[in-house]
């Protein structure tokens, strides 16, 4: 996972801001009315419409939740050509600002496609809990472990995956992802939606 905790952030930023705008303005909503839909404060998401609030995952994954789309969605980069090839050198990550956590989206950006791959790496001692899992349109992930062991807490059900496990979900209830180990993990996620990515995002 390339890695860029100073230069990049300013830029992801802006991506996470001006695709924010544009999924609301899809959807036609209003600040007040996707703001009710998400439980986040207007003046939250006015902040991160105009790329002033380093977000944390769980107020993005509200977001996305209200706007109906995959987290993943949040990264993606509508300006960027459309290209079927993704190299390692062209893609950046982000860090969450409350767990640490770097997430990198490594499908081809804009692709149109109903599958997107994401990497993510959890620090040790991590612990990211998403709330809000129910969606008008539920989707399909798998959870591939690549190095480390990681806790993946489905509801009221709770996962020990280890290096190697792969677990298949439908994200249609709450998500936690704990690291309660002394060393980093890191996983692939395989999402899968109903529609390509250029209706669904």
């Amino acid at each position: 996972m390339k890695e860029e905790p100073g230069s990049a952030e300013p830029d992801i930023n802006t991506r996470i801001a001006t695709r924010v705008r544009a999924l609301r303005a899809e959807s036609g909503l209003s600040l007040d009315a996707l703001a009710e839909k998400c439980a986040v404060s207007r003046s939250m998401l006015s902040l991160i419409e105009r790329g002033e609030s380093s977000a944390t995952a769980v107020v993005l994954e509200k977001i996305a939740t209200g706007l109906g789309v995959p987290l993943a969605s949040l990264f993606e980069d509508a300006s960027a050509p459309l290209n079927p090839l993704s190299r390692r050198e062209g893609r950046t990550s982000w860090r969450d600002p409350q767990s640490g956590y770097v997430r990198c989206n490594i499908s081809p950006l804009n692709y149109p496609s109903p599958i997107q791959i994401v990497e993510v790496m959890l620090p040790a001692g991590a612990h990211v809990a998403y709330e809000t899992g129910v969606r008008d349109a539920p989707f399909e992930q798998q959870v591939w472990v690549q190095e480390g062991r990681i806790e993946l807490t489905l509801g009221e059900v709770t996962h020990r995956l280890e290096e190697g496990d792969c677990l298949a979900m439908q994200i249609n209830q709450s998500t936690a992802f704990r690291n309660r180990t002394r060393k980093p993990a890191r996983y692939i996620v395989v999402l899968a939606t109903d529609r390509g990515r250029t209706s669904r995002r």
